[in-house]
């Protein structure tokens, strides 16, 4: 086959996918940089659904590459992410996390996440833990759209949305071996990759497994992963390529859960839970067809397939104590998913236009079943103890249904620079989602709605635009609309249905991008407003007891600031944000019927800035020290305002060298000045009657200070 270099790495820099049959993500963003008249650019993917240019891209998107996170030797993707500026994975262990993107610390549905463009899940059954089906391994690089981006990914990317670019094969033998131990954690890891090209074929494969033992530093908190990811690519022609992809992963978990007041401040490591668990097993399978289809034109064609099947016993469903027993659940929740993805990139021969549009068609199939379980409790250690299936006796929200998931959208995004210095972007996106409930038990006050269809629609715009007044300096406005319908679960598996609406949020910002002093010192900033109606919150009468509700209106915004400068010795960022996240207008019922009106107080767990800096020196070659501060604002632990959280600030410390055949070894000192703080801190308190700390607030323990080694192997170039 005549292999037209050129022609083809243009087409590739263009592909949804971010990642070049010829080359690395790394390499394309390097050539970028190079190629380019403008000091601030790089090239990014999610934020047009194809190639463009930084500057060129009016909306705020973060970048973390992997020579970035390889460097840091990050342990989960949240320490990856969290390096940007108003991106928070909240660490709830065990590779398990809530997330806080633009919107307060929550296990909402108000965010989309991706791999290679495609959704990892469906619509209508979000898991806030669904990165954890993730291989981090196997990413080149991780980009995150914030703010409203439902115009291009559709319904839930809200708050935004996390995109995983898939690295593709190399073009020579590679290879990589390492493991990591951390000595607090009794946490251990391998991980191994290996990677070839053979004329027009390339593979890749990537894998990691970590161990967690189940007595460390905390009491039931053992846990175990798996994850394997492979990738092909095959070049069809100078013009033609072809895709696949298959991940599987696998997690088993403990979840020791949280701590009430008391032993929260005065513990170590203790867990009130002895049995809970999570399992889940998740596989993906992606077929991408790319080609020129017109002049100037490109279209890909993805076809895709999930399974996802969700196992727990979960802790924070124990409820109702009395004495020596208390009420809890066991369920399963399990999903299968086909789809098509179609999007076709038109370059037009006027003012650099460009139109970038779309279809998805999606079918998934969720089953859920759920039992009640009676559970005893030691009331000396508060310690729940053992338990038995209680759905005889107690038959009350016992579940045993099927969805059927139809989701059908087509978007556009058009693009035209009517001055050489300034674009204008503008487009919008048709999402129409159903739900085909079927109970398999005898509807009623036990066992819940009878079977109906329910079906929500909307269209979400976007309009914006950029301006380089120069080659240091680049400014962007972005007006965007989000979108988020009820999930399958927030409608079906309560007793009753709830009457929720479908949340819609309008998004503005203004940004500006800047390479500063001698043009080393990168800026990345931006102010935002996004406004809520109609957003889903839970609302908790009760430490265990949640409830889904529309608030009125919401309002969430803040400043986002980014900085850093790479040197030949030393290098340096500073990642902050300011937030204030307001209830407009929310009143609600509680369980007896009494109004509590919270409008105007500051949405709970919300904190009021973030901090995420480091400075590294390179004492020589191959060496690297680096010390990084986290540092969390104290938040509000419930909607009346009365109780809060302090916050924390953390320091880790990474040393590494490299050495000669391709050796490196490390270390790392987390948490290196002790500091007791909490992942997660709530309280049901409502602002009335009895405050008991003990009982209504509760707190998820942080990890003290660990030390973590690590060794590894690279083969090849």
């Amino acid at each position: 086959m005549t292999f037209q270099y050129n022609k083809l790495a243009w087409a590739c820099t263009a592909y949804l996918l971010g990642c070049t049959p010829l080359l690395s993500q790394a390499q394309t963003q390097t050539q970028s940089a190079k190629n380019s008249t403008t000091a601030i650019d790089t090239i990014v993917v999610s934020g047009s659904r194809s190639a463009s240019k930084l500057s060129e891209t009016a909306a705020s998107i973060g970048v973390v590459n992997r020579a970035q996170w390889d460097e840091e030797k990050a342990k989960s993707v949240g320490e990856i992410i969290n390096r940007i500026p108003g991106v928070f994975w909240n660490d709830l262990g065990n590779e398990q996390h809530s997330m806080s993107i633009r919107q307060p610390i929550s296990t909402n549905a108000v965010y989309q996440y991706l791999e290679d463009g495609i959704p990892i899940r469906p619509l209508g059954v979000f898991n806030h833990n669904a990165l954890n089906e993730n291989n981090m391994n196997a990413a080149s690089a991780i980009e995150v759209v914030k703010g409203a981006a439902s115009s291009l990914y559709g319904s839930n990317a809200v708050g935004g949305a996390i995109n995983f670019l898939t690295q593709r094969a190399s073009k020579t033998p590679t290879g990589y071996l390492g493991m990591r131990i951390d000595d607090k954690d009794g946490f251990a890891r391998v991980d191994s990759g290996a990677s070839n090209s053979w004329g027009d074929l390339g593979l890749r494969f990537s894998h990691y497994s970590s161990q967690r033992q189940s007595q460390n530093w905390q009491e039931y908190s053992g846990g175990s992963k798996d994850s394997f990811s492979l990738r092909a690519d095959y070049n069809l022609s100078a013009t033609s390529w072809m895709r696949a992809s298959f991940i599987k992963t696998n997690l088993d978990t403990e979840t020791p859960g949280s701590l009430f007041e008391t032993d929260y401040r005065n513990s170590i490591g203790k867990s009130l839970n002895t049995f809970t668990w999570r399992k889940d097993v998740a596989s993906r399978a992606n077929v991408a067809w790319e080609g020129e289809t017109t002049k100037g034109g490109l279209t890909t064609v993805t076809a895709f397939t999930r399974k996802n099947d969700h196992g727990q016993l979960p802790n924070y469903t124990i409820t109702g104590c009395a004495g020596t027993v208390c009420r809890g659940t066991l369920n399963n929740n399990h999903v299968e998913s086909l789809g098509l993805d179609v999007k076709h990139e038109q370059k037009l021969n006027w003012s650099k236009a460009k139109l970038v549009s779309g279809l998805t068609i999606d079918r998934s199939q969720n089953d859920y079943v759920s039992d009640n379980l009676a559970i005893t409790r030691d009331v000396a250690t508060g310690r729940y103890m053992s338990y038995a299936l209680n759905s005889v006796r107690n038959p009350s929200g016992v579940r045993n249904y099927s969805a059927d998931i139809a989701n059908n959208a087509a978007f556009a995004q058009f693009e035209f620079a009517p001055m050489d210095n300034l674009r204008i972007v503008g487009g919008g996106r048709y999402d129409s989602i159903s739900y085909d409930f079927k109970n398999n038990l005898t509807p009623g006050s036990n066992y819940g709605a009878a079977n109906e269809v329910r079906s929500f629609s909307r269209f979400t715009p976007k309009l914006g635009g950029t301006f380089a007044l120069n080659a240091r300096n680049s400014f962007y406005g972005n007006l965007s609309q989000g979108f988020t319908p009820p999930e399958v679960s927030q409608l079906y598996a309560r007793t009753s249905v709830p009457d929720l609406k479908p949340s819609v949020y309008d998004n503005t910002e203004l940004g500006w991008r800047a390479a500063l002093l001698d043009g080393s010192v990168k800026l990345d900033s931006a102010i935002y407003r996004l406004d809520g109606k109609d957003t889903i919150v839970s609302y908790t009468p009760a430490v265990g007891d949640s409830v889904n509700k529309n608030a009125g209106q919401t309002r969430s915004e803040g400043l986002e600031v980014a900085l850093s400068q790479e040197g030949k010795r030393l290098d340096w960022r500073f990642g902050a944000t300011w937030s204030q996240h307001t209830y407009l207008s929310y009143k609600v019922s509680d369980r007896v019927g009494a109004i509590e009106d919270y409008s105007g107080k500051t949405m709970r767990q919300a904190p009021s800035h973030a901090i995420n800096a480091a400075i590294a020196y390179k004492f020589a070659p191959g060496s690297r020290i680096a010390l990084n501060m986290i540092k969390q604002g104290s938040y509000w632990m419930n909607d009346a305002n009365t109780v809060k959280y302090e916050g924390h600030t953390l320091f880790n410390v990474h040393a590494s060298q490299k050495l000669q055949g391709g050796w490196e070894v490390w270390g790392q000192v987390r948490n290196l000045t002790n500091q007791r703080y909490s992942d997660s801190a709530s309280s049901s308190y409502r602002g009335t009657g009895t405050y008991s700390p003990n009982t209504q607030n509760t707190y998820q323990l942080g990890a003290p200070r660990s030390v973590m080694l690590g060794l590894s192997k690279s083969f090849g170039a």
